[in-house]
């Protein structure tokens, strides 16, 4: 073997040697922090938006379904939820809520569509409906004190919220009326802002009316479960139980009822608008797969609940947040034809009223 051989082979000898005793980058030796234990609790709500009462509180409704993953999990579930509540509230990306607790970004992925699916399977116990007769009378009592309107129980609107764009058959089925894709979200919402009706499945492009007519809500109204009225706005069809505005008003008693209903249906604007504020996922959209969406809507309509009965002030220092809000803003709404029955029923009951 002549003397360039073995000098070219000592020469890659060499490099492997280098090579092996290189140290290895350990992308798993993150720090990872307590926030509950190293945080103050004014540097908790600055970063995560919500006091560590809340955050335990989810926690241990939510405890026994993050700890069942059966290859273990080494992130206890309080720092999980902080992790979702960070990623919704917050809505920035992942790597910073990875980052900030020493996790991956995909761990961080995973997190969310955990928690929102342990979120969404406890939803009956925080969104429902006024069931017994005292719980309706409460709801109309307040809804009475906004603007002398009898027997409300509830405002019903729907809001778009965005998802990304979908290059599958039927994906421009969810391209709603101002042009980009979205899940049409319908909710029914108490005199205190309160959620206590949701539905989530309809793409973009179908009407409010529609959502509303192949409801469940809908079929219990029909069957007499409720005593009260929803008010709607003129997207609806006016029916003996979901009152719509007069559209045009020849007397001062439709022009009292049409005052009043504005005012009183207005709860659902403001429900939407502090909704959207405690979570901006909800503002600025879902990038998820939709199923993942629709559970993401449901688990932050949950905590929405959950903060205004443990009277969570909502966390705002973004200067800009009324220019979102004005984004979000819906155009007026085709008037769709009333119901013969809810016209006579409207009438008389403005003539009674107002």
């Amino acid at each position: 073997m002549d003397m360039d051989m073995i000098d070219l082979m000592d020469i890659e000898d060499m490099e492997v040697i280098e090579l092996l005793q290189t140290p290895r980058v350990n992308n798993r030796n993150r720090l990872r922090i307590n926030p509950f234990i190293e945080l103050s609790d004014e540097d908790f709500k600055q970063k995560y938006r919500f006091n560590k009462r809340y955050a335990m509180k989810i926690s241990d409704l939510i405890r026994e379904n993050l700890t069942k993953d059966p290859r273990g999990c080494s992130v206890s579930p309080e720092i999980q939820v902080v992790c979702a509540l960070r990623s919704w509230a917050r809505h920035e990306i992942q790597d910073d809520t990875a980052d900030l607790h020493g996790l991956s970004q995909p761990f961080i992925s995973q997190t969310c569509k955990k928690v929102a699916d342990a979120i969404a399977q406890i939803s009956h116990r925080f969104i429902k409906m006024p069931a017994t007769l005292s719980e309706q009378e409460e709801a109309m009592r307040k809804f009475r004190r906004i603007a002398n309107f009898p027997t409300v129980i509830g405002a019903i609107d729907c809001t778009h919220i965005r998802i990304k764009k979908l290059n599958v058959d039927g994906g421009h089925l969810y391209i709603n009326r101002k042009g980009f894709p979205s899940l049409n979200i319908q909710v029914v919402c108490d005199a205190d802002c309160k959620i206590m009706d949701i539905v989530t499945r309809w793409r973009g492009s179908v009407h409010d009316s529609r959502i509303f007519r192949e409801s469940r809500l809908k079929q219990r109204f029909e069957a007499g479960a409720f005593s009260g009225l929803l008010l709607g706005d003129s997207g609806y069809a006016c029916t003996p139980y979901l009152f719509t505005p007069v559209l045009n008003p020849t007397t001062p008693q439709e022009e009292r009822y049409n005052s009043a209903h504005t005012r009183t249906r207005n709860v659902i604007e403001r429900c939407f608008g502090l909704w959207k504020q405690r979570f901006r996922c909800l503002l600025r959209g879902q990038y998820c797969n939709i199923e993942t969406a629709r559970k993401t809507v449901v688990a932050c309509a949950v905590l929405h609940n959950i903060a205004l009965d443990m009277k969570e002030d909502v966390f705002n220092t973004e200067p800009n947040s009324q220019q979102f809000n004005s984004q979000t803003s819906e155009p007026l709404v085709q008037p769709i034809e009333n119901n013969l029955r809810g016209n006579i029923r409207r009438r008389q009951f403005i003539e009674r009223h107002f």
